[in-house]
């Protein structure tokens, strides 16, 4: 799976969002100002060449649908943020992000919980 430049991640997270949609769909999710219809249009082109949407003709148009679940795409690309920044230690991940105060103590407790339950958010 190739990686995602940060605009094709962007555009993916709409895609995964609306599950099945043209450019114009997409484009509409954008907060003003809208980048141009022909810059989308190639971010998508772009995520149809690297195997994350799947282009369906209807009429003279095209309506995506993902090939990789947003899951897929989270785990296989934080595995490696863990992997290349944390020495592969979730715990180092986890910790790092309680000592630069991004994440609070009430935080743990409820991960903590999601664990013990054995739930997921």
């Amino acid at each position: 799976m190739e990686k995602l430049t940060r605009q094709e991640e962007e555009v993916m997270l709409y895609i995964w969002k609306l599950e099945s949609c043209y450019v114009k769909d997409i484009l509409a999710e954008f907060p003003e100002p809208k980048p141009p219809y022909t810059t989308v249009a190639s971010i998508v082109k772009n995520l149809e060449r690297k195997q994350y949407v799947k282009p369906s003709r209807v009429g003279n148009t095209y309506r995506y649908t993902p090939l990789i679940r947003e899951s897929e795409y989270k785990r296989t690309f934080m595995s490696g943020f863990v992997r290349n920044y944390f020495a592969n230690s979730y715990k180092e991940m986890v910790s790092f992000f309680a000592k630069e105060q991004k994440i609070s103590a009430n935080d743990l407790k409820d991960i903590i919980e999601m664990i013990e339950k054995g739930k997921e958010k």
